[in-house]
């Protein structure tokens, strides 16, 4: 288990930076994007196996019979000290870095899938709004009165060590001092997650998927199961039907943070130093 400082907050930085990303990319619609990227995450979630027997595992043997690509480094040169400073708070160098290196990981492991270069200068652009956004967002659950209790702190956590696949809140603690986090940072942490999902939660209001929406999103995997010529079998509705309302909540969230983050971003004081 790796994690780092502001670990708490990856889901939501990780909805940010899709849909800054998805912003990026030309002819298509930041919904667009988003409905694909969810639809294709379902899809892998529904027939793991069945890839992994049928066209991973041809890939697989494909690759182990060739020379494996060398995976690109990440260009850290020129990063200032501050990157950023939002209503008087700085985004730091380190945790630029910190977040820059898991995100370029990840963008450089699809590039060797897809043959395409990761534009790393872009990438940066990307994860420099989307921490900006995070910032924004906390600022804001910290001005809007939200207390977080010991109860809903408690809960967070341990969902957070189930989520990391340990058996105790003490395993956890442990693997965070191992780098670098005392108890205290963490339960700040902890406060500071509870206080944005109250600050979501607040603004999303009802995003309980209806019947249509998650039979719409059931007929789109099928659909792109056949565009991919798989020959096994599409599970039923019933059985995807708890991980599409969740990817469906999930995508509505992230909807509506990136809404509160853009108005946020229209009355704040923004300092990009990239």
């Amino acid at each position: 288990m790796t994690l780092n400082k502001k670990w708490l907050l990856s889901l939501t930085l990780a909805g940010i930076v899709t849909f800054t990303a998805a912003c990026g990319n030309e002819g298509e619609t930041t919904e667009d994007n988003n409905e694909e990227a969810e639809t294709q995450e379902e899809e892998v979630a529904a027939e793991q196996g069945a890839e992994e027997g049928g066209e991973g595992g041809a890939g697989e043997g494909a690759e182990q019979g060739a020379e494996q690509p060398k995976m690109p480094e990440p260009d850290l040169e020129g990063i200032p000290d501050v990157v950023a400073v939002v209503n008087g708070e700085e985004i730091s160098k380190e945790e630029f870095q910190t977040v820059y290196e898991g995100q370029f990981q990840r963008a450089a492991m699809q590039s060797q899938m897809s043959g395409q270069e990761v534009n790393q200068d872009q990438l940066k652009q990307q994860i420099a709004e989307s921490m900006i956004g995070q910032e924004l967002l906390i600022q804001e659950a910290n001005n809007s009165g939200f207390e977080a209790s010991q109860e809903d702190i408690d809960e967070t956590l341990n969902g957070l060590v189930e989520q990391n696949g340990l058996e105790s809140k003490d395993e956890f603690m442990a693997a965070l001092e191992e780098q670098g986090m005392d108890e205290a940072e963490v339960m700040s942490q902890l406060e500071i997650q509870v206080k944005l999902d109250q600050l979501i939660a607040s603004e999303s209001g009802d995003i309980e998927p209806t019947e249509e929406e998650l039979e719409e999103a059931y007929e789109q995997v099928k659909a792109q199961q056949e565009q991919m010529g798989g020959d096994s079998e599409v599970p039923s509705f019933e059985e995807v039907k708890p991980n599409l309302k969740q990817q469906l909540k999930s995508q509505k969230e992230a909807q509506v943070i990136q809404t509160l983050v853009e108005e946020l971003r229209q009355n704040a004081d923004v300092t990009v130093n990239l």
